[in-house]
């Protein structure tokens, strides 16, 4: 059996500095993502969710990221799930990106809000037929009696709908404000480069972000 103590990585294939990363936290951010998809590495756009309910225990799983811009980053999903609950309790989460085959991590904390009902509604209209019938047949987080329920649930959905089923009320989309960035680039003798972008202030239509360096 491997130790799994001894397992260890040297990490080189590139670094992280001030004077080459952007002073908007969201262009570092879609630079970085450029590349890793550029790069083919397996799911570039999958991230970490974490969330804490109302018992202060913290539960994290991986979404898929669906949009970002100054506003933040979104992802769908099902309001009634558990991440869904512990969002309504407490309205603060924290992402992460790990980019493995290039050495890289983002985290990013913020107030989360739901997205409108007209951008939930485009992007279900957008998804493949059997993805839309999957939002009503699973109902997520709940304890269910096996696999069949979901076969059954989805042929149900599917006769009922047919090929127009429309997005169910407990269905939609999230949007995280991100109030903090952190930037992680692995680096040889586990020196790491790591720089924060923390919210400063916002006057008017400006945003201002300090950006400093973390020891990692």
């Amino acid at each position: 059996m491997t130790n799994i103590a001894d397992l260890r990585k040297s990490y080189e294939r590139a670094e992280l500095n001030e004077d080459a990363s952007h002073a908007d936290p969201l262009k570092q951010f879609e630079h970085w993502l450029n590349e890793a998809i550029s790069a083919e590495v397996p799911e570039p756009n999958a991230m970490t969710v974490a969330t804490v309910g109302n018992n202060l225990r913290p539960s994290t799983r991986v979404v898929l990221i669906k949009g970002f811009d100054e506003r933040g980053i979104v992802w769908y999903t099902n309001f009634e799930s558990q991440k869904g609950h512990e969002l309504a309790g407490n309205p603060y989460a924290a992402l992460q990106f790990h980019w493995v085959e290039l050495e890289r991590v983002v985290r990013i904390e913020g107030l989360v809000e739901k997205v409108s009902d007209e951008e939930s509604d485009a992007y279900y209209r957008s998804r493949p037929l059997d993805s839309r019938i999957g939002a009503w047949a699973s109902p997520q987080s709940q304890v269910i009696s096996g696999r069949g329920v979901l076969v059954a649930n989805a042929a149900r959905y599917g006769a009922q709908f047919l090929l127009n089923p429309p997005r169910p009320p407990h269905w939609g989309g999230y949007r995280l404000k991100p109030d903090n960035w952190q930037f992680w680039q692995g680096r040889k003798s586990r020196l790491h480069d790591r720089l924060r972008y923390r919210l400063a202030d916002t006057l008017g239509a400006d945003v201002l972000w300090i950006r400093e360096r973390l020891a990692p």
